[in-house]
């Protein structure tokens, strides 16, 4: 499997039940990346969907506790177990923090954005990646800036 995330300078990835911020040229990558691909997502990161709907190319498989929780267009996993059995490897993780802490260990590539700016409030995290010792950013693109945000591409991949 593999994840993909946009961070901030301390690894956060969201505040108040939703994205610290939204770049358009992030989200064509993130579409470019995993369309055609599953998609593995927590209920609340659903919810930040435009109309709370699974994405579109992609089969959308939520982890998610909530005994009556079925959005039409995705199937829903009560336990982790049931998830990765039906998880194919090409699956992308996509948020929000407690499955990508979930199923980190079960990636071996991590498409990450980060974002060079430390959001203030922010509540939820992804791993530090440069931190752990399994993992290595094999690629960092350039610099970009859109609307003003200022963020690179890291592609880290699992070393051990």
């Amino acid at each position: 499997m593999k994840t993909i995330v946009a961070a901030d300078q301390n690894w956060a990835i969201g505040r108040g039940g939703d994205q610290l911020v939204y770049i358009p040229e992030d989200l064509k990558r993130f579409k470019a990346l995993t369309t055609g691909h599953p998609v593995i997502l927590g209920r609340k990161t659903l919810a930040t969907f435009p109309g709370g709907r699974p994405l579109k190319g992609r089969r959308n498989l939520i982890l998610s506790r909530t005994p009556d929780f079925a959005p039409e267009g995705a199937e829903v996993f009560r336990d982790l177990d049931a998830l990765l059995a039906a998880a194919p490897e090409d699956a992308f993780v996509i948020g929000g923090a407690s499955v990508y802490e979930a199923l980190l260990d079960r990636c071996d590539t991590a498409y990450v954005t980060r974002i060079e700016k430390a959001f203030s409030g922010a509540d939820c995290f992804f791993p530090d990646l440069d931190a752990r010792p399994e993992w290595q950013a094999e690629e960092k693109g350039p610099v970009l800036e859109d609307g003003g945000v200022r963020f690179c591409y890291v592609t880290y991949r699992r070393i051990k």
